[in-house]
């Protein structure tokens, strides 16, 4: 990746040199020449806007360095997103038939892979119960449905498909159906 700062750095760092260079030769010229104190102020006063410059600019790229950085862990912690996606049908499917008690041994035991393959990702199921009040944080409300009683309006009446989360991003809303 290229330095966006490099050329800006280099250009910096020339004016920071030739002023330095010119104030020295100025230093040295100057018991000869009887003092020239006005070009002296002038050449100290640019070299120090010289290195506020540089500061900034060194300070700026230490701010883009560290929001790289931090980019970057992002996009490695949450690299297999896209494939934990588009595994939670499969998974909704296996709790499906597990609660069907359908499942052979076999099935089971893929299951029970397919969970803990995903959970050592870091995928981590939403908790939900019926009777939690409606989160649009974390729940989609895919209908809603008179309620039986005052007790349950906005509350969720019945969860369609469980939400997910990998790391602190989630990748999956619960899907539920809210009394109103």
């Amino acid at each position: 990746m290229k330095n966006p700062f490099k050329k800006i750095f280099d250009m910096t760092e020339k004016e920071t040199n030739t002023s330095e260079q010119e104030m020295e030769e100025v230093l040295e010229n100057t018991p000869e020449q009887g003092g020239n104190d006005e070009r002296i102020a002038e050449l100290e006063k640019q070299l120090e806007e010289s290195r506020n410059k540089y500061l900034y600019l060194f300070s700026d790229f230490e701010n883009f360095k560290r929001h790289s950085a931090k980019e970057r862990m992002e996009l490695i912690q949450t690299a297999g997103r896209d494939i934990l996606a588009s595994l939670l049908p499969i998974l909704d499917d296996f709790d499906r038939a597990a609660k069907n008690d359908s499942l052979s041994e076999g099935a089971a035991l893929i299951h029970q892979k397919l969970v803990q393959m995903a959970r050592l990702k870091g995928l981590v199921g939403i908790e939900t119960k019926v009777g939690d009040d409606f989160n649009a944080d974390i729940h989609e409300a895919v209908a809603e449905i008179p309620a039986a009683s005052d007790e349950l309006k906005g509350k969720i009446v019945d969860i369609l498909e469980p939400g997910y989360s990998l790391g602190e991003r989630i990748i999956r809303y619960a899907k539920v159906v809210v009394g109103k």
